[in-house]
C-alpha cells in the first residue's frame, strides 16, 4: 500500500493449495495480466521449495506452472535461499514462460527482505525493462542486495 503495489495474500499448505490458488489468479483474476511480479514467502532450500513439510524441486514447481508465467517474473523472499544452476534456471524459465526468477542467496539470519523486495516491486512499476530494474535496486540499495546476496536468473 504504501508504495501503491497491488498485491494478493494468499496463503497454502499444501501443493494442491498452491497450484489452486495460481490457477485461480491466472483464470479468475482478471488484473492478472498487469501484475509483474508473483511474491512467494515459503521456507525451502536451494532449489526447492517446503510445503507442509515436503520438499518440491522448483522443476517440479515449473511442471505445476507450465506455460502459466508468461512474462512474469517469480520472486522468492529470503525466507528460502535461491541458488540455481544455468541448466536449472533456464529449464524453470523455458517451461513456465516466466521472464525470470528472482530471490536471496543467504539466509534470513534474523535480516529480512521484506523492505527491498517493496523496493524490488516499486521500480517495476516506474520502468518495465527488467535489466534497469536491477541496475536501479543496486545503485539505490547496494549494501541491502550485497548482504542478502539478491538474484535475478533471467
Amino acid at each position: 500500500m504504501q508504495y501503491g503495489v497491488a498485491s494478493i495474500y494468499k496463503t497454502c499448505d499444501t501443493i494442491e493449495g498452491l497450484e489452486d490458488s495460481l490457477n485461480a489468479l491466472v483464470l479468475d483474476d482478471h488484473n492478472f495480466i498487469d501484475y509483474e511480479v508473483i511474491y512467494f514467502v515459503i521456507k525451502g532450500e536451494a532449489n526447492s521449495i517446503c510445503l507442509n513439510d515436503y520438499y518440491y524441486s522448483l522443476q517440479e514447481i515449473a511442471e505445476i506452472f507450465e506455460g502459466r508465467l508468461k512474462g512474469k517474473i517469480l520472486h522468492f523472499s529470503n525466507a528460502k535461499v535461491l541458488n540455481l544452476d544455468e541448466e536449472e534456471a533456464q529449464y524453470f524459465l523455458n517451461i513456465t514462460g516466466a521472464k525470470g526468477i528472482s530471490g536471496y542467496g543467504n539466509e534470513c539470519n534474523g535480516i529480512t527482505s521484506s523492505n527491498l523486495d517493496k523496493a524490488f516491486f516499486n521500480l517495476f512499476k516506474k520502468d518495465e525493462n527488467m535489466l534497469d530494474v536491477l541496475e536501479e535496486l543496486y545503485q539505490r540499495h547496494y549494501a541491502a542486495c550485497k548482504l542478502l546476496d539478491f538474484r535475478l536468473y533471467y
